[in-house]
């Protein structure tokens, strides 16, 4: 048994508790926390699959950062600043690899790994969770596309929207698996259209330029390097993909998957189930397989076949196919719209929006410019649902296991209470919050994200290469790309304070 924070390599005996059988139990000690009983590896399923936990970081990761934020680069400076959004997502990916390492090795959270690592890390998370994610950008902007549609302001769909998703949430019977239900079928609406229109109006040159623009590595225009652009750059490339802490909240999702170790955690019930008394009996602390054991190392060889296959087609590839998609949708608009480059530079902050939504009209009328409008308010409501989801599941997680007394109160109430003040103080931001509206809110949600990602590239390194087990850590590569993602977050974030001495306008 190894009482230090860096484990010895394989699980080791421990004098812990007995077993039934009068043995004493195996255990894995990492950090200064509870070590983690030996149990069995469930067998991964095959590699080769539809839906899964991805789902949500593809829900997240395709919401205004590919619609909006990307599309309106584009128009100002071309499609050539697509190399930075290439960068951006195939990093995330890579790092959504890594944060399923740990979790499906021990059925726990990134969050329980920090605090395996140094506890005031865990709640620095914490902070920062409450200080990025309270913010509605995503479903205002939604709602306003909507509004453009109805006539309703966005104001009061969006605060109706925020009472739909906790009412939802609450009545859930097991949150996890009506959300991924709901999302796979959001996002396969979305993917799927976006791609058809965008083949419609789009023109052969559009695409070569929108791939090629991928590949123009050290494409810096001038104007870039202004106090008004810098920052949203910097936010931008932390939207490519899931942004902020989502990456982290991912883990939680894979836990409920039963996805590796996360089998021996039971999943969050809905409050309606937690009132009924069907409480979650969550253990203090996840598990870990046997690395010496040859079987057990070759189901680990299938769960992260399994996981590479989520990493590179269902998250890199889709969320590349609906970004290229709004890219030819903003070419478009630029041929049809052409002062709405000066319109964005003026300060126009829906210009972007208006232009593709005259390029879906261009097609077939007005009634395809209104459903662009649909399908901005349709990933507004999807990036809603899994943000609210992630940020009380992250929340509720790092409470129940770390604050003393929290689990008399019980993981389901935790995530209600998180949840619905999230949308309490949802509700006052909107009725009086920044005045200058959806967008506003989400270049602020977009610069702050930068902040969590370098942090939390640091936070990977230290739990995967000190928390687990010699045979299942990561190679020296992972490691280079892993610590370069921080360095690229944290130095375009400090640049931009250091230069321009601004966040945003």
């Amino acid at each position: 048994m190894d009482p230090s924070n860096t484990p010895s390599a394989g699980p080791a005996t421990s004098g812990g508790s007995d077993l039934a059988g009068g043995g004493q139990e195996r255990v894995w000690r990492a950090g200064r926390l509870d070590p983690m009983p030996i149990r069995k590896l469930p067998d991964a399923p095959p590699s080769v699959h539809l839906i899964g936990p991805t789902v949500f970081l593809v829900a997240l990761g395709v919401g205004m950062g590919e619609s909006y934020m990307w599309p309106r680069l584009v128009l100002i400076f071309g499609p050539e600043i697509r190399w930075l959004f290439l960068i951006g997502v195939t990093l995330q990916a890579v790092v959504m690899l890594e944060m399923a390492r740990y979790a499906m090795a021990t059925g726990e959270s990134i969050f329980a790994g920090a605090a395996r690592v140094f506890k005031p890390i865990m709640w620095f998370f914490f902070v920062v969770a409450i200080a990025v994610y309270i913010w509605p950008g995503h479903l205002s902007a939604g709602m306003s596309a909507l509004e453009n549609i109805t006539g309703i302001p966005w104001q009061l769909s969006a605060i109706v929207g925020l009472i739909l998703v906790g009412v939802i949430f609450s009545l859930a019977k097991v949150i996890y698996n009506l959300l991924e239900n709901v999302l796979s079928v959001l996002i396969g609406i979305l993917v799927v259209s976006t791609a058809v229109v965008a083949a419609l109006v789009g023109t052969w040159g559009d695409l070569a330029s929108t791939i090629s623009g991928m590949f123009t590595f050290g494409y810096f225009p001038s104007e870039m390097f202004t106090s008004t652009w810098f920052p949203i750059v910097v936010g931008s490339i932390a939207f490519a993909g899931p942004s902020g802490m989502q990456q982290m909240w991912y883990t939680l999702h894979l836990r409920d998957s039963g996805a590796g170790m996360g089998a021996h955690i039971p999943k969050i019930k809905g409050l309606r189930s937690s009132e009924s008394g069907a409480d979650e009996q969550m253990p203090a602390r996840g598990f870990m397989f046997d690395t010496e054991d040859p079987e057990e190392m070759a189901k680990w060889k299938g769960w992260r076949r399994w996981v590479t296959f989520d990493a590179l087609l269902l998250f890199w590839g889709v969320t590349m196919l609906v970004t290229v998609s709004f890219t030819v949708l903003a070419q478009t608009a630029a041929r049809q719209n052409p002062n709405v480059k000066e319109l964005i530079a003026a300060g126009d902050r829906g210009a972007a929006f208006n232009a593709m939504a005259d390029a879906f009209s261009s097609l077939g009328g007005p009634a395809l410019g209104t459903v662009f409008f649909g399908f901005i308010a349709l990933i507004g409501l999807n990036a809603t649902l899994g943000l609210f989801d992630s940020f009380s599941r992250g929340q509720a997680d790092m409470t129940y296991f770390f604050v003393p007394g929290a689990k008399k109160i019980g993981m389901s109430r935790l995530y209600a209470g998180f949840l619905w003040g999230l949308i309490v103080f949802g509700i006052i931001i909107l009725l009086w919050g920044p005045a200058k509206g959806p967008a506003a809110i989400l270049d602020i949600l977009a610069f702050l994200s930068a902040f969590a990602m370098g942090a939390y590239c640091i936070v990977l390194l230290l739990v995967n290469n000190k928390m687990l087990p010699k045979p299942i850590r990561p190679k020296w590569w992972t490691n280079v790309i892993i610590g370069f993602g921080a360095v690229f977050y944290l130095s375009g974030l400090f640049y931009s304070l250091f230069a321009y001495g601004v966040v945003l306008d």
